[in-house]
């Protein structure tokens, strides 16, 4: 599962996350659907790029198991929303979360990957 700083890392080329484009079947959170596409002044054609690129991703859907994670979490931490209902949708799916943000390190039970980008 990637979160969206490495999804715009994969649109924008960057080597260090070439595997993660070539990956067949991605997960994402809806969180990082909205974020990609709902960036401000965004042009018909990186909508059409980002979203043909979120069509080979599995895209995973707030349930209530992901919620009462996130709530879980942002009791516990200081990550923002966002950052609570993403890590929680992959504990709840039970996948490694590759991401370059360090505040995910908060988090004991997520399975993460954390790239220095």
């Amino acid at each position: 599962m990637i979160d969206t700083n490495i999804l715009i890392y994969i649109l924008q080329g960057n080597p260090k996350v070439k595997y993660f484009a070539d990956e067949e079947r991605l997960a994402i959170s809806y969180i990082t659907e909205m974020e990609a596409l709902g960036k401000y002044c965004i042009s018909t054609s990186e909508k059409q790029i980002i979203g043909g690129f979120l069509n080979r991703c599995h895209i995973i859907e707030m349930n209530s198991q992901i919620k009462s994670i996130a709530i879980d979490i942002k009791q516990q931490t200081r990550l923002k929303l966002p950052d609570a209902i993403v890590a929680a949708s992959a504990i709840v799916n039970k996948l490694l979360l590759v991401t370059a943000d360090k505040d995910f390190e908060k988090i004991s039970n997520l399975n993460l990957l954390q790239m220095n980008m």
